[in-house]
């Protein structure tokens, strides 16, 4: 004390302890953490050798986020890349941003809406037409937060249309350009989330057992698990294989539509979660691209 007197300086008390050492503390751990999270996997995307050249890859909900992540990735790899985004001027905006960092000039921006089953049906048609052989789909646009009993015109509850029954649909009327590649492949990007639905045929139609909040997510994210798993089995021996992916708890615009104070916690807590970047290359890194090797040694 004296010393510390003598230097003009004060001792310091245990608030001062708790109230700006503790939180310097807490925030550089974090730092650390995030650091080692990102640079502590063997395996990166760099590193993987493959050559998607030639293929044609379809992307939902591609115009930020974990879509946007893909996209680039695809591109970057020389794949065809089919941008399938509901509001084109932020679509544009996500394939000038992939054309930049890739240079490449194999990218189509197309109009999908998810919730309108007439939207789905004429993008569909026309994409075919444009590229009868799909080699990749990934399913990965998704809404949450709507009130449920939010119906679309076609008298379908919202976020059961967008999160599930669009890309139902979406993938059964592509299914005839995956079957024509030779070898293909479905990524529904699900959620852990899941774990907390149940299934209730009447939700598609807002009706039936009654839903908080989040659940109408959990669920449809559940039933999308399902048609995952059922679709898997039944295409069996095709050359098209479908898989869904849980990418974890991801910084993207996914809470956009829920209310203020848990946008702010979301916000508040995302120096923890992956970037879309990240949470694309720790995808990969358990399944290591192998059956788009497989897709990239057949052809």
């Amino acid at each position: 004390m004296e010393l510390l007197a003598l230097l003009g300086m004060e001792a310091w008390s245990l608030g001062s302890y708790i109230s700006y050492v503790l939180p310097f503390l807490f925030l550089l751990l974090v730092v650390l953490l995030r650091l080692y999270g990102q640079g502590s996997d063997i395996w990166t995307l760099q590193s993987c050798p493959v050559d998607l050249t030639g293929k044609t890859a379809v992307v939902t909900g591609a115009n930020s986020g974990i879509g946007k992540a893909v996209s680039c990735e695809l591109a970057r790899r020389g794949a065809r890349v089919v941008l399938a985004c509901r509001r084109l001027p932020q679509g544009q905006k996500a394939l000038e941003d992939i054309q930049k960092a890739t240079g490449s000039k194999e990218l189509l921006l197309r109009e999908l809406d998810l919730s309108s089953i007439a939207s789905i049906r004429s993008f569909s048609q026309k994409l075919l037409q444009e590229e009868p052989h799909i080699h990749l789909l990934v399913n990965n646009a998704g809404i949450s937060g709507l009130p449920y009993k939010t119906l679309t015109s076609d008298g379908l509850e919202m976020t059961f249309m967008t999160n599930y029954l669009g890309h139902f649909l979406l993938t059964n009327l592509l299914l005839k350009g995956l079957l024509e590649a030779s070898s293909a492949r479905v990524v529904n990007v699900s959620s852990f989330r899941h774990k907390f639905g149940f299934v209730d045929e009447q939700h598609l139609v807002g009706a039936g057992r009654p839903l908080s909040s989040n659940q109408p997510y959990d669920c449809s994210k559940l039933l999308q698990v399902l048609f995952t798993k059922e679709l898997a089995q039944r295409l069996q021996r095709t050359g098209v294989t479908v898989n869904s992916v849980d990418p974890g708890i991801v910084k993207t615009d996914i809470m956009k539509n829920h209310s203020w104070l848990l946008r702010s916690i979301f916000w508040l807590l995302s120096v923890f979660f992956k970037d879309p970047e990240v949470a694309f290359s720790l995808w990969n890194t358990s399944a290591r691209l192998t059956n788009l090797e497989k897709m990239a040694k057949k052809e």
